[in-house]
């Protein structure tokens, strides 16, 4: 049986939930929306400024709103989302969820024993796994995942681990 424990934290939790913000078609056209029709709209008033006014002072005024607001607005709505991310949950809730995990791969399931308790959820409910350089995720619904940081696990092999899990999957699903 594999088995790893790792911990998993505040970070983590807005690291993954920022992934599937950005990730998001929706989030992407409004961002790309935000960042080219407003300032759009700014340089036409701009040119206007220039052109039928002559006042190239306002006019470079309102360039230069149009190009902070292009630069600064996805910065600034990102940072609005990490703080709604954590304003979404009790601090009793964040109690539970935060804290050393231990993960062990069973033919039955995933057993997980968490700050929460104890759970086990079968193979079938076990969407996918996927890794990247700082995490590993296990998918157990289209948005819900249990996050591996890299950095933080404190037994097992996290790599192994996630293999035989894909492993099973494949071999269960």
């Amino acid at each position: 049986m594999f088995e790893i424990e790792y911990e998993f934290r505040e970070e983590d939790l807005i690291h993954f939930n920022e992934m599937q913000y950005l990730n998001s078609d929706e989030i992407q056209q409004n961002l790309k929306k935000n960042r080219l029709i407003v300032p759009g709209v700014m340089f036409i008033i701009g040119a206007f400024y220039y052109f039928y006014y002559g006042d190239i002072r306002a006019a470079s005024y309102v360039v230069i709103l149009a190009i902070l607001w292009a630069w600064l607005s996805p910065k600034i709505l990102l940072l609005d989302f990490r703080r709604q991310i954590l304003t979404n949950y009790t601090y009793k809730e964040k109690a539970r969820m935060f804290g050393a995990y231990t993960l062990t791969l069973d033919p039955k399931g995933l057993l997980e024993k968490s700050p929460s308790g104890k759970n086990t959820m079968p193979w079938d409910e076990v969407v996918r796994v996927e890794k990247s350089d700082r995490y590993v995720f296990i998918y157990i619904g289209l948005n819900t995942a249990l996050v591996i940081p890299r950095e933080t696990v404190k037994k097992g092999n996290l790599d192994e681990f996630a293999e035989q899990a894909e492993k099973m999957l494949d071999r269960l699903g």
